[in-house]
């Protein structure tokens, strides 16, 4: 039993989340409706000193709470890849949310609990953690969807939403006491140790309803079909959320659980990451070419990059597992570049969403265009952008791990998916203009522009990032 100092060092991040968010919810409920702003504010500076307190807290590798959680290198990097994202979410959200009438205090709080379950789930070192952080971080997601009651549209995809993810949670949990039966523990460690003598049959069929569920969190195929629905119809400043922080924590804990607990069955699970992502790349790339509606086309997409980096997953290695965290990184800044832009989409106050309102948008907004057309070249992977860095590790890991087929899909495929973001750029450079934008709010250009300058500046000085990945790719292995 480690110290309760030791305990706490390890489990800090997480506990200055729980105690700010349970603080919020005291406080809106003594208030009232009139702390929304103030309760906003104050989940951002929960969020940043949680930041703050991973870069500067404890270091090496740490398990408490009986092995149950593990703080290390790959849980610290992937941590401050969704604190990032969950902070952001609440600064483009502060202005939409008072437009639409929907700000209430009860929104950041539950960006926090959400938060708090993704950092859980980061750092699950056993099938009941892993279902603990789970739980945690869907429940807010769920009732976030949904959080623009008036809205029939948002009520939709709240509830679709949550019938699949109870659905997903069903077959991962069944999934989970498979493998506990066959196996006869639940930490992740035990369960290698377990397989070591050989694959057991009943553990493999656990594996592939554990991996549905995790599918259905990372919204990759065959369990994505909830993405397109659910992106177009909750308010913006949560499609963002969605498509930025729970992924993180998604894709940690599936590398943590297939490098952790299953080693001894890699050439199994190996032919499962390899459908997901051959799947989810070629969805990904077809079906975001027919779009008109950009949160959709975004739910496409981002499936597509889920398979994208599944590629470094399926290596199996630590290169691989390296390229995955570069790719999420990668990936974050990305997509919350986007979506600040679809916040600044506003004709005469008015949200749209076509992606046809985009059009000449060089000319009524060059700014704007500049930075959209940037993250778009990103998003297909142009060099020497970051997005094709990302792609280029992944794949890098994929061919040396001797999986040349998948890399040579890869690359076909995102050729196949550079049309639809070429497109948009087409769209705004060389087409009629449309009306022009309203004056997006300081803080969404400001996040537009940084993201932007964030994926130009990686190909100059990538060093940062790549040595934490391989840092955290590192403490798995």
């Amino acid at each position: 039993m480690l110290p309760l100092s030791t305990t706490i060092a390890h489990a800090l991040p997480e506990t200055i989340l729980a105690v700010g968010a349970l603080g919020l919810i005291l406080f809106g409920a003594l208030r009232g409706s009139r702390t929304a702003d103030v309760v906003a504010e104050i989940a951002i500076g929960v969020l940043a000193l949680a930041i703050v307190v991973i870069l500067v807290g404890a270091k090496g590798r740490g398990e408490v709470f009986d092995g149950a959680f593990v703080n290390d290198s790959f849980a610290r990097f992937m941590k401050l890849l969704a604190l990032g994202g969950s902070l952001v979410t609440l600064i483009l959200s502060r202005d939409f949310l008072k437009r639409e009438g929907i700000d209430q205090y009860e929104f950041p709080i539950l960006v926090l609990l959400s938060t708090l379950g993704m950092m859980m789930l980061t750092s699950a070192n056993s099938l009941i953690a892993l279902y603990l952080g789970l739980e945690l971080m869907s429940l807010a997601l769920y009732v976030v969807a949904a959080f623009h009651r008036d809205n029939v549209r948002a009520s939709e995809a709240g509830l679709k939403y949550f019938v699949l993810g109870a659905l997903s949670s069903g077959m991962l949990l069944y999934g989970a006491s498979l493998i506990y039966g066959f196996a006869g523990t639940v930490s992740f460690a035990g369960i290698a140790k377990a397989l070591a003598s050989g694959p057991s049959v009943g553990v493999l069929f656990g594996l592939v309803f554990l991996m549905a569920g995790l599918a259905f969190k990372m919204s990759t195929v065959p369990f994505h079909m909830w993405t397109p629905d659910v992106y177009e119809g909750a308010p913006t400043p949560v499609t963002a959320f969605f498509a930025s922080a729970p992924k993180m924590a998604a894709v940690a804990i599936t590398a943590r659980t297939l490098a952790v607990a299953f080693p001894p069955i890699q050439s199994q699970w190996q032919q499962i990451v390899v459908f997901i992502a051959i799947a989810s790349m070629a969805l990904g790339s077809f079906a975001a070419i027919g779009q008109t509606n950009i949160k959709r086309l975004m739910a496409y997409s981002s499936i597509g990059h889920m398979g994208f980096a599944m590629v470094g997953l399926a290596a199996g290695t630590q290169a691989g597992v390296r390229g995955v965290a570069i790719y999420m990184a990668i990936y974050l800044v990305m997509t919350l570049g986007v979506f600040a832009v679809i916040l600044s989409m506003r004709i005469a106050g008015h949200n749209v969403e076509k992606i046809s309102d985009l059009a000449g948008l060089s000319r009524t907004n060059g700014w704007l265009a500049f930075f959209m057309a940037m993250l778009m070249f990103s998003l297909a992977g142009i060099p020497p952008l970051a997005g094709f860095f990302a792609k280029y590790y992944a794949f890098l890991a994929a061919v040396e791990a001797g999986l040349f087929p998948l890399a040579v899909i890869g690359v076909v495929l995102s050729a196949v998916a550079a049309f639809y973001y070429l497109r948009i750029v087409k769209i705004m450079y060389f087409d009629d203009p449309a009306p022009a934008f309203d004056t997006a709010p300081f803080a969404v250009r400001a996040v537009a522009a940084v993201a932007s300058f964030l994926i130009l500046a990686f190909w100059i000085y990538p060093a940062p990032v790549v040595e934490a990945a391989n840092a955290a790719a590192a403490a798995l292995f």
